[in-house]
């Protein structure tokens, strides 16, 4: 009995003091599994959240994006000209700050660099990608990840409410770009509203993400370089829901390692131009990814590897190229 009750007791110090950091992991941790590919903008808008009191948050991350075919507008999937070699590097550049006991807000910016092959055609570019801002409310004043579950109370999860504004700082097919495979945004703002509703039971967690956002009309009279009739373009509705689980290994410094496999579905609806109903802007995405992350003793510093992944098969997209994104990260926490 004097054993078991030390060992109770370890396990709860270990608890508390990871409590906070953990009980965010599955969504600070969580692999980024709607990307948004070259030709159709180069960043994915990420936001940054902050774990449950914590002040301020920086997050430095490398991503190499490789293209391999693409799905046509029926979902068949048509693989790229042998010889091809299509890829972006981005480097993002996020911070999160606490401005109040549940609210906070971030930024983020990609750095985006294009180097493609396509058949004969060689091309590169690099420049800034879409940039976005975020604001999160957090429903919760306590910390509700639970060692176990007792009563019907410890079942209750944390949930997020946010919104995020997507900038068209980078390069689109509007401006003065020559090719689809050099730029590095697409142009429009977009406001999405998102809800994020996560729970941790030590040392298992599960998350679930939806977002819906609307991009704003716009004025165009440029298309690749080429001058054209002036005309007002809007992208459809935008949709993106997402399902993650995670386990965490305790070390004995009481660094932890974190792993996280999650499953995203991303659809956009018909465009309109001046008006008109255009279906060519509709799009599909459904892809996997997988995290690994380690974190130190003192819940500051985070490192982590994810890896997203297409199956190239039939109605896994739909006006969308198939892509493989590899990212590195590192992250640090202001207490």
């Amino acid at each position: 009995m004097k054993e078991r009750t030390a060992g109770a007791s370890s396990l709860s110090i270990r608890f508390v003091l990871a409590a906070v950091f953990v009980c965010g992991a599955a969504v600070l941790l969580a692999p980024g599994v709607a990307r948004a590919a070259s030709c159709c903008g180069g960043s994915s808008g990420a936001s940054l959240l902050l774990p449950k009191f914590s002040n301020a948050m920086m997050d430095v991350s490398v991503e190499m994006e490789t293209y391999d075919g693409y799905w046509n507008g029926d979902g068949a999937y048509i693989p790229d000209p042998p010889g091809s070699s299509l890829r972006q590097y981005r480097l993002n550049l996020a911070h999160a700050w606490r401005v109040a006991d549940n609210w906070q807000v971030g930024a983020y910016v990609p750095l985006v660099l294009n180097d493609n092959r396509y058949e004969a055609t060689q091309s590169g570019s690099q420049g800034v990608g879409d940039a976005a801002v975020s604001f999160w409310y957090e429903t919760f004043d306590n910390v509700l990840c639970v060692a176990e579950v007792r009563k019907l109370e410890d079942l209750r999860p944390a949930i997020y409410l946010g919104a995020a504004l997507t900038v068209p700082t980078g390069v689109s097919p509007f401006d003065n770009v020559k090719s689809s495979f050099d730029v590095t945004g697409r142009g429009f703002y977009r406001l999405d509203l998102s809800a994020i509703i996560e729970k941790t039971v030590y040392p298992w967690n599960v998350s679930f993400q939806y977002s819906y956002g609307v991009h704003m009309e716009r004025a165009v009279n440029r298309e690749y370089g080429e001058y054209v009739e002036p005309y007002h373009k809007k992208l459809g509705d935008r949709r993106l829901w997402s399902f993650s689980g995670g386990y965490t290994h305790f070390h004995d410094g009481l660094d932890f390692t974190a792993l996280s496999l999650a499953y995203s579905d991303l659809w956009q609806g018909d465009g309109t131009v001046d008006g008109r109903s255009d279906p060519v802007t509709a799009l599909n995405k459904r892809g996997l990814a997988g995290t690994v992350a380690w974190t130190d003793s003192e819940r500051k510093w985070t490192a982590k590897f994810s890896w997203s992944h297409v199956l190239r098969q039939e109605d896994w997209g739909r006006n969308f190229p198939a892509t493989e994104v590899l990212s590195m990260g590192l992250s640090y926490v202001y207490r």
